[in-house]
């Protein structure tokens, strides 16, 4: 049995070892269900890291890119009958195994196991665990277990695996100087020179993105990173991240970005995305491919795509070939949104004490679609839960650093999940990029599935309506009158676009748009009635302004992306409580952050009124702002 090893890294700890064997094996037991009491081959190096834990854990919990440092082999993975496959080549022989679902809570310890088909070994059951000392600096703790296949993989592993001690004893420490930087240069790997010909496109594109009237700075960022960017980096593009990254405007990202598609180097990638573990089950450069329905084999679920779509960006491969290389499977990483996944045998238990951020966090049990939710806030007065897998769903108030008894009361393994519940933040979802203009303009070929209804969230959707059209087409006859309508649209569409919102389509004189942001529609109302007020006298374009917010579906319509659902059928019918400079806006609108504060400011008069119809079963109510009194 190989004895205890430590090192240390930046040192800022006593100089002791933290567990023996035994003391770690009672910390995390080895897997027993395999059928081996203790594997034959260990090894349990310490490393000290003057960086703090949490850090440390973003950069550690990323096992393919720390692997890649390391020098370790590349691997393949598929899925197959519910289990994640891997393979690789490593001394020469292929390596074949299938991973048991990871366990890890965040920013304190991970573990993964897995069990050998060919190779060296029968199984591998490897442990890392970083903990805080007394200055905030960190300690890891890295744990692998060994049951070897025969004397020859025996060897194999004593001669070889103690390299990798020596590969983090140099790593480490580059790491800590860059620690804060979300990408340590000690993790990237550099790219090859593009091709001269690719090269030369990049630089056409670049030229003629800039002299089209996009952000030059955006455009040199971009170009910039499709030359040096890491692989794994730019396998999947996703716009907020990279406004972040750039300390940029998100909308300007995403401008450049869909030129950047137009102009050939980008690819738009509509994505199915798993809604338990987020991984992209389906990518499509087109939106008219996005399935009804999506599976995820190791999630073991199925599930609508309406509310399961993500938009990402990709290069594209005439200017740079971009290879998915996975050097681990890498379960904490790439399931950043899960604080604590666990599995429990059937007829055991396991006690774990995760660290949640306030707020509410979604309870799970892998592969079932029932959801249980914990309200962390310091009100709480429990601080310790037990969750057993045949409890129903339920709702908890709990501290942000309970204690948690998970117990499997069932005759199967069961795996725990707390996660948070909400889409990533770095995700572009549908209701964005439908609702900005530029997409619309760009991408107007684009047209869903006849039977996809996709979720675009909460829009406020706004109609307006020419007054008086009817007598327009009286005195001007049809050539005239379109004339005018056409004048007015331009205008219309201009300001709908200049306030963050699009255009979604036009009925003879009437435009109908949509707003992530409520007040951005509410601006953009403002600015149209100043733009048709009662003194201009050029045009006899006199608005009126209906506006209600809630969720909304994109559905195909006569091979248009149009926006559908109860939102929009009273906001149509909102038309009817506004005439000339007025907008009849919905509670929702009006009760939405900084609206009543921007009206309030800007003027006018506001009344309550209500709308009833026989279609609804009551009647909405409604504020009527009228922006210009009648004349």
């Amino acid at each position: 049995m190989g004895a205890p090893h430590r090192a240390t890294v930046a040192l800022t700890m006593a100089d002791r070892s933290p567990y023996s064997l035994d003391e770690w094996h009672r910390l995390h037991p080895w897997p027993e269900h395999h059928g081996v009491a203790r594997p034959s081959i260990e090894y349990l190096w310490h490393y000290d890291v003057a960086a703090a834990p949490d850090d440390l854990w973003k950069l550690i919990a990323d096992t393919s890119r720390m692997n890649r440092a390391l020098g370790t082999a590349e691997m393949t993975f598929v899925p197959r009958d519910g289990k994640l496959i891997g393979s690789s080549r490593n001394g020469g022989v292929r390596h074949e195994w299938w991973e048991e679902p990871w366990d890890w809570v965040a920013g304190q310890w991970l573990a993964n196991t897995r069990v050998y088909d060919r190779g060296f070994m029968k199984l591998l059951h490897a442990v890392q665990r970083v903990e805080r000392d007394a200055s905030g600096s960190s300690r890891l703790s890295m744990y692998f277990g060994f049951v070897p296949r025969g004397r020859i993989g025996a060897a194999a592993i004593r001669f070889g695996f103690p390299s990798l001690e020596k590969g983090y004893r140099r790593l480490l420490p580059s790491i800590a100087k860059e620690i804060k930087a979300s990408r340590p240069t000690a993790l990237l790997t550099t790219p090859l020179e593009l091709a001269d010909d690719a090269r030369s496109r990049l630089d056409k594109i670049r030229a003629g993105l800039v002299e089209g009237g996009c952000d030059r700075a955006i455009v040199d960022e971009l170009v910039r990173w499709v030359r040096t960017g890491d692989d794994q980096d730019l396998a999947r593009i996703q716009v907020r991240e990279r406004a972040r990254a750039w300390d940029a405007d998100e909308d300007r990202v995403l401008s450049v970005f869909l030129h950047a598609t137009r102009a050939g180097l980008l690819q738009l990638s509509w994505d199915v995305v798993c809604p338990h573990c987020r991984a992209p089950i389906v990518e499509s450069t087109k939106a008219d491919a996005i399935p009804t329905t999506g599976e995820c084999g190791l999630c073991a679920i199925d599930f609508g795509s309406g509310d399961a779509v993500e938009i990402t960006f990709h290069v594209h491969p005439s200017i740079r070939a971009i290879e998915r290389r996975a050097f681990c499977s890498a379960e904490p990483s790439r399931k950043d949104h899960i604080r604590l996944q666990r599995q429990v045998r059937p007829g055991e238990e396991a006690v774990v004490e995760p660290t949640l951020a306030r707020g509410r966090w979604r309870m799970r049990l892998q592969g079932e679609k029932a959801y249980g939710y914990l309200d962390a806030t310091e009100a709480a007065e429990s601080d310790a839960v037990t969750w057993k897998a045949s409890d129903p769903p339920r709702e908890l108030a709990i501290v942000p650093t309970p204690t948690l008894r998970l117990v499997n009361d069932t005759d199967q393994p069961v795996t725990y999940v707390i996660e948070s519940p909400q889409w990533s933040d770095s995700a572009l979802r549908p209701g964005r990029l439908l609702s900005f203009q530029e997409f619309r303009d760009l991408f107007s070929e684009e047209y869903l599935g006849a039977e996809v209804q996709l979720s675009v969230g909460e829009q406020t959707i706004l109609f307006t309506d020419m007054v008086g059209s009817t007598a327009l087409y009286a005195v001007r006859g049809d050539p005239g009158a379109f004339v005018e309508v056409k004048k007015h649209f331009d205008e219309l569409f201009a300001i709908i676009a200049k306030h963050r919102g699009a255009v979604v389509k036009t009925i003879g004189d009437a435009a109908m748009g949509a707003f992530n942001d409520p007040l951005d529609a509410v601006r953009a109302s403002k600015e149209i009635h100043d733009t048709f007020p009662p003194t201009r006298k050029d045009t006899p374009a006199r608005l009126r302004i209906s506006l209600n917010t809630g969720p909304c579906i994109a559905v195909r319509l006569n091979a248009n992306i149009d926006y559908f659902g109860g939102t929009v059928n009273v906001a149509a019918k909102l038309q009817a409580m506004a005439e000339a400079w007025q907008v009849a806006m919905s509670r929702a609108t009006w009760n939405a952050p900084g609206v009543a504060e921007f009206i309030g400011h800007t003027g006018g008069v506001v009344d309550d009124v209500r709308y009833e119809s026989k279609a609804l079963r009551e009647g909405v109510p409604v504020k009527r702002w009228t922006v210009y009194p009648e004349p």
